[in-house]
């Protein structure tokens, strides 16, 4: 049976391994996790001399290369001088030349984010007035496809390698210790650790032209090899390549002297302590992609890591295991099948994951999302409602396993019953064989001796002389042996058939498999999850965008002028955004009203509010204005005085609690 079945399993999993790389096709380079929440000049501003300088804001901390801020002239010219800069808080700056000309120029960028992810991205303003540009401004970055292909791939076999290598070496360790002698499931743990060491090293290699020029002829580039070895990405890499030094010694500890062990006592204190440093290693791989991903920036990272690590150690004991329970069930010896009680403990170990799942995903979900939009207005809440759902699918066929599992321990008892009583039945009738068998075997024991083995002590002779020597001495012996060996090749025949025989084992089989199926294609989502701009950050750089458009226009009729900015306190629920309103927006007396948000647009209540107007050119200001609370999230003052015409900088400080304050600035036309 085993032989029909396998061609099947090899077939579905090359068929999920297909949607996978399907999935991972769509995670390019480009998927950003920093945005970009401000901009001066503002994206397709138009103003009347040019800047000295151009800066950007972005959502996070960015890491920036020389290149990492360009800007072109109308003919794709490059006309920006030194080295771009922090200026001041997640706000970059690269000076220009002095004196450009009217016309449309182009700002490129492409950086790093603090969660190790590219961004890149392009916009124009213009001079003066408008003009054509010959230069692109689609804002993808320079990588031609297949690097990123690559890193993406390379990821997903980094996740499915920790997978089955932790996995697998929990399903050995806590549900079947016998498994440790069994060849498939340590090839299986093995083949786990082969894959997080392979992808690890290519991820390293693809690290420098990944989040640089996309070029397939940089990735052995060994100076960018170097640059890479001196980020937070590259330090994570470099300390897995150094625990999986860790997880070798531990997978040959736990397939050699571990199995070796027939004490109890000593095999039991063997389990202890490598189950303390199996843990210990499989945490510390874990943390490799905490610490530097999603969880190691934004909203509570000092909770977010522990808790990421946590989330992937349930995922591994999960789906790790449930890949070495299929193995046993398709690929162990007929003598050395999985046992009752070894399904059993999975299906404990499973339901405990499940939950640690629920808790720490719904977790996660908050934190990237924050708020119920999120779910069906970005590309993560989408993804992540397809992982959901896959998981609560996986989960209704994991209950279905749990009932098989369930058949099996009812039917283990009338089984062990009826073996003893074919045991019984046996014993009884073997005696008369048994007799009848000797007597013959007085009788004729040279001459049956010599026809029933003379082929095989003519094979005999040519490999071993001694052996035929005590073969024709003792034919019997010979005899003896040989049926005990055809008896126990009969047996182990017989036991495959009656396990392959046995419905609810095969139903086990059939529902394990759906599940490692559903598992695949789950994993290709989750991989594609972590290379997507969590819904939060794509939500608060859609409002930094609107902000940027309401800011560069000079208002309607009335000339009343509108800000919004994005801030962040740093603490606890203390993102959102603040709007601007100045009506009429010129000199002399003007009514402001302040509106602070939160990220999913509903008011939000602060304990301070503070403006300043600052005219930089004629050395006016900063001149302070408190506006009064008028309503949850509003606030207004009027006869605010505005002495001249100019290029104004707003400066709106906003505290959210005693200790978390935060000040932010956009600078606008003003009479």
């Amino acid at each position: 049976m085993t032989l029909t079945i396998a061609p099947r399993v090899r077939t579905l999993v090359l068929l999920l391994l297909a949607a996978a790389c399907a999935l991972l096709a769509g995670a390019g380079p480009a998927s950003a996790h920093a945005a970009v929440t401000g901009s001066d000049p503002g994206q397709g501003a138009v103003v009347d001399k040019a800047p000295a300088r151009i800066s950007l804001t972005f959502s996070e901390q960015v890491a920036m290369s020389d290149d990492s801020l360009r800007v072109l002239d109308p003919e794709g010219k490059r006309v920006d001088t030194g080295k771009p800069s922090n200026v001041s808080g997640t706000t970059y700056a690269v000076p220009l030349h002095p004196g450009l000309p009217d016309g449309t120029y182009t700002v490129a960028y492409q950086v790093v984010s603090a969660d190790s992810h590219p961004v890149a991205g392009a916009y124009t303003f213009s001079i003066g007035a408008p003009s054509k540009t010959s230069v692109s401004v689609s804002g993808e970055s320079a990588d031609d496809g297949v690097v990123g292909w690559l890193y993406g791939f390379g990821r997903y076999v980094s996740y499915a390698g920790f997978i089955v290598m932790a996995g697998g070496a929990a399903f050995v360790l806590a549900c079947w210790q016998r498994g440790s002698g069994v060849r498939p499931v340590q090839r299986f743990v093995v083949s786990g650790w082969v894959a997080l060491t392979a992808s690890t090293l290519a991820l390293l290699l693809l690290r420098g032209s990944f989040t640089g020029s996309g070029k397939v002829s940089d990735i052995f580039d060994l100076s960018l090899l170097g640059q890479v070895l001196q980020t937070k990405s590259g330090a994570a890499l470099v300390s897995r390549l150094l625990l999986l030094a860790a997880a070798a010694l531990f997978i040959a500890v736990l397939f050699g002297a571990y199995d070796k062990r027939e004490d109890a006592q000593e095999k039991r204190d063997l389990t202890f302590g490598l189950s303390i440093g199996g843990v210990v290693v499989a945490a510390g791989l874990a943390a490799s992609w905490a610490m530097s991903e999603h969880a190691s920036v934004g909203l509570q990272a000092g909770i977010a890591m522990p808790v990421d690590v946590l989330h992937l150690l349930a995922v591994a004991a999960w789906l790790g295991g449930l890949g070495a329970l299929l193995v046993s069930l398709y690929r162990a010896p007929a003598d050395t099948p999985v046992d009752r009680p070894a399904v059993r403990r999975f299906s404990q170990v499973a339901f405990g994951s499940v939950l640690v799942l629920i808790a720490t995903g719904t977790y996660q979900s908050w934190r990237q999302l924050g708020s119920w939009s999120a779910f069906t207005d970005t590309r993560y809440g989408q993804l992540l409602l397809a992982k959901i759902g896959l998981v609560v699918v996986m989960v209704g066929v994991a209950w279905i396993s749990r009932r098989w599992t369930g058949r099996l321990a009812e039917a283990a008892p009338v089984e062990a019953a009826a073996v003893r009583e074919k045991e019984r039945v046996g014993a009884g009738a073997e005696p008369a064989g048994d007799v009848a068998t000797t007597r013959a075997g007085a009788k004729d024991a040279p001459a049956a001796g010599e026809s029933e083995l003379d082929t095989d002590t003519a094979s005999d002779h040519d490999s071993d002389s001694d052996s035929d020597s005590d073969s024709a001495e003792h034919p019997g012996a010979e005899r003896a042996a040989q049926l005990a060996r055809q008896q126990t090749a009969r047996d182990a025949a017989r036991q495959k058939r009656m396990r392959d025989a046995d419905p609810n084992r095969f139903g086990l089989r059939r529902s394990v498999l759906a599940e490692a199926g559903i598992a695949v294609v789950l994993l290709a989502v989750t991989t594609v999850l972590t290379q997507t701009e969590p819904g939060r950050t794509e939500q608060e750089a859609k409002a930094a965008s609107s902000s940027s458009a309401s800011a560069s226009s000079d208002t309607g009729a009335s000339g009343a002028l509108t800000l919004n900015m994005p801030f962040d306190t740093g603490g606890e629920d203390g993102k959102g955004i603040v709007t601007i309103d100045l009506d009429p927006a010129r000199v002399g007396d003007n009514e402001m009203h302040v509106f602070v948000e939160r990220p999913n647009g509903r008011a939000f209540d602060i304990p301070e509010v503070k403006v300043e107007f600052t005219l930089k050119a004629k050395d006016i200001g900063p001149l302070p204005v408190v506006p009064d609370h008028i309503a949850t999230g509003h606030w207004s003052a009027n006869g605010v005085q505005i002495p001249m015409a100019g290029d104004w900088q707003v400066d709106v400080t906003v505290r959210t609690s005693d200790i978390d304050e935060v000040t932010v600035s956009k600078n606008a036309q003003i009479g």
